[in-house]
């Protein structure tokens, strides 16, 4: 049986390098009995905007070409259109400089998502959901304020065609500014609002940021439930000490740092933060953010 995907390229993603290597994979994918058709993007947000379009013309299959920032439009064209009954299907070529959420599953990147795709491999992933003051965001990787976000901003400003050594610079400028400030929200039904200063919080569907940074290293994608890691006001020198635990995801056994599953959060901010979320850095006066459990198929 054939199936059909429409391929939505960032010609950006990993410097250019797709357009030698989508050719290659689309023949063996075409062997495989898997048509796909292609949409390049040509401008930021475009991704969103055909997943959309595409939808209302009945494809329920995609194909993100290129990293995490491209799934993530992709998704926010998918959703709220997008329902249980008849739900869309989302697979992976990743081209990109980052690719956070397959790393959850492989580290073998492109011929993983091949092979996927080959032998119709796929499995239920939840779909986060932020309502914010100026409307509402999707996401399936994760949402991070404080210094994770200040890493993301840095590096989106300023060393954003650096790769890994970008994130590794833009780690170490963060620490010099290092920043430790509350923000204010309420898990679930408690009464408390929480306005405890913190280093970071994220908001979790899969365990890794940045690549190869594990944040979350007890997130499932599609456990109905929002992974949240919180890292109290540690300080520059114990942050340096700790760095090495982000990446393997020993940093959660520090004694500033919690962690726990939500279903719901409300926000109490006086205003719009800086917010990193999918790879892509926005401003947002974050609400509520909740869980549309096992709204998508990923193919992984």
């Amino acid at each position: 049986m054939t199936e059909n995907y429409l391929a939505i390229i960032n010609p950006a993603a990993g410097g250019g390098r797709w357009r030698k290597l989508i050719g290659p994979a689309l023949e063996r994918l075409r062997a495989g009995g898997i048509r796909v058709d292609l949409a390049e993007t040509d401008r930021t947000g475009h991704a969103s905007q055909i997943a959309a379009d595409a939808y209302a013309r009945g494809y329920r299959r995609f194909l993100a070409v290129g990293g995490d920032g491209t799934s993530y439009e992709i998704v926010n064209g998918l959703f709220p259109l997008a329902n249980s009954a008849a739900g869309p299907t989302l697979a992976f070529l990743p081209l990109g400089t980052g690719n956070s959420f397959l790393r959850d599953f492989t580290n073998r990147g492109v011929e993983h998502a091949i092979e996927a795709l080959l032998s119709r491999r796929s499995q239920p992933c939840d779909v986060m959901r932020m309502q914010h003051a100026s409307g509402t965001l999707y996401y399936i990787n994760l949402l991070s304020v404080g210094f994770a976000a200040d890493v993301a901003a840095l590096r989106a400003r300023r060393f954003s065609h650096w790769g890994e050594l970008g994130y590794q610079a833009s780690i170490f400028i963060s620490l010099a500014r290092l920043r430790r400030r509350p923000f204010p929200l309420r898990v679930d039904d408690e009464q408390e609002i929480d306005c405890r200063p913190c280093l970071f919080l994220t908001f979790n569907n899969s365990k890794f940021t940045g690549g190869t940074m594990m944040i979350a290293p007890k997130a499932e994608v599609n456990d109905g439930l929002i992974e949240y890691v919180r890292w109290g006001p540690i300080g520059r020198f114990g942050l340096i000490r700790n760095l090495p635990g982000l990446y393997d995801g020993s940093h959660i056994q520090h004694r500033l740092a919690e962690r726990r599953s939500a279903k719901r959060i409300d926000f109490s901010l006086t205003g719009p933060v800086d917010v990193m979320v999918d790879g892509e850095v926005l401003r947002l006066h974050c609400q509520t953010l909740d869980v549309l459990p096992s709204a998508l198929k990923v193919v992984v």
